[in-house]
């Protein structure tokens, strides 16, 4: 009994410790095509919704920054257009929020950085704006925290460069009486 254990374990440690010994070989990544977009764009956003769709927002088209927004289906391969962003931007950032929305924030615009920022919701298909940035930033990173604050760093074109400052998307329906374009954020010097 011990010797037909042994050669059990023996044949198991082959067979995972030898590659290709048990499984075919593995096949290296490929792409392939799927439908392309509605509208031509560069220096957009592309943000993955909470049920699986694909959301991409402004970018430069022919003639300029774009306000237009687009989904991408991925069990059809089709896009489709959604209702555009209130500001029409290019390098900007978006992150999806624990509560579904999607958080779109500076940017280029009308031959100046913006530091505006708007909600997309998905359920809607609806655009509302939100709190200002603090600084106008293009080409930011804008990261989303384990605690459901939203990061955004960098891009402020010189000196802001080295900032960051943080979203709260939780207390804004808390707050009252504050300047509309300081809710929900507070700044940060790195």
């Amino acid at each position: 009994m011990r010797d037909l254990f042994l050669s059990l374990f023996v044949i198991a440690m082959i067979v995972c410790l030898v590659p290709g010994a048990s499984r075919a070989q593995a096949q290296p990544p490929t792409w392939s095509a799927t439908g392309s977009l509605g509208t031509a764009r560069v220096l957009h956003t592309s943000t993955l919704l909470a049920d699986g769709q694909v959301l991409v927002t402004g970018g430069v088209v022919p003639g300029g920054a774009t306000a237009s927004a687009e989904l991408y289906d991925p069990a059809t391969g089709q896009w489709s257009a959604t209702r555009p962003l209130t500001t029409p931007r290019y390098n900007h950032v978006a992150v999806l929020l624990p509560d579904g929305n999607v958080l779109v924030a500076g940017g280029g615009g009308g031959g100046s950085s913006l530091n505006s920022a708007e909600l997309y919701d998905p359920a809607t298909g609806s655009w509302s704006p939100t709190g200002n940035l603090t600084a106008a930033r293009e080409m930011a990173t804008m990261t989303l925290l384990a605690n459901g604050k939203v990061l955004v760093a960098g891009g402020g074109g010189g000196p802001d460069d080295a900032t960051a400052e943080l979203y709260d998307p939780v207390h804004l329906d808390l707050l009252s009486g504050g300047e509309p374009n300081q809710i929900g954020s507070s700044s940060l010097r790195l």
